[in-house]
């Protein structure tokens, strides 16, 4: 099994990336909260890995801390969890909010994620919340930093990560126009934080 990657990133988009290791490029699905952590393309980035094997597909799933990939491992430990929605919910929270919200039982913050419906995550939170309970506060998040990149490309990154997320472009788009307007700083992280608490 493939646990960890090292190499230069050739592309990143808000649902995969594409690492060159020795002239081979993996393709590696990411939840936003690790996007945002990435170089830029051509620059070294590391990933911790889950290898997800299915009789028809190897797929790789990656994050920037251990701390998402142990949410990620909890996530899909409950039935009816895949590695790909469980994504989506890293994508939809953040590891730590999302840690909080299962540590306190909180079943309604969790369904404003897209994908998730009442009984999915009143089950996350009946089947983790110890297990949250005892990861809780111990692990720190870094904080996010997004820059350099033109404001076109950035609306247009954060259209496709709420699409990516189950939003439509007539829902996500005007949501997004409005999120533009209210944020001090426009980055990448701003926009999408703040559509997703609009879309809420």
């Amino acid at each position: 099994m493939i646990a960890h990657l090292h190499g230069v990133l050739l592309k990143k988009t808000t649902e995969s990336v594409i690492i060159d290791i020795a002239g081979v490029g993996y393709e590696v699905f990411v939840p936003l909260s690790t996007f945002y952590k990435l170089p830029e393309e051509t620059v070294e980035a590391s990933l911790h890995i889950y290898t997800h094997v299915r009789e028809d597909a190897l797929s790789l799933f990656g994050f920037h801390t251990i701390l998402e990939k142990d949410i990620f491992l909890m996530l899909i430990s409950v039935s009816g969890i895949g590695p790909r929605l469980a994504n989506n919910i890293l994508s939809g929270m953040g590891p730590q909010d999302l840690l909080d919200a299962i540590a306190r039982g909180d079943s309604v913050r969790l369904q404003a994620i897209p994908g998730l419906g009442k009984k999915t995550s009143e089950r996350i939170v009946l089947e983790l919340k110890e297990r949250a309970v005892k990861v809780y506060g111990k692990k720190d998040v870094p904080a996010i930093h997004v820059a350099g990149v033109k404001e076109k490309r950035l609306f247009d990154d954060a259209l496709s990560a709420l699409v990516n997320l189950g939003y439509t472009v007539k829902t996500a788009k005007p949501a997004l126009e409005k999120a533009a307007s209210a944020v001090k700083e426009t980055t990448l992280e701003a926009l999408i934080r703040e559509s997703l608490r609009i879309l809420s």
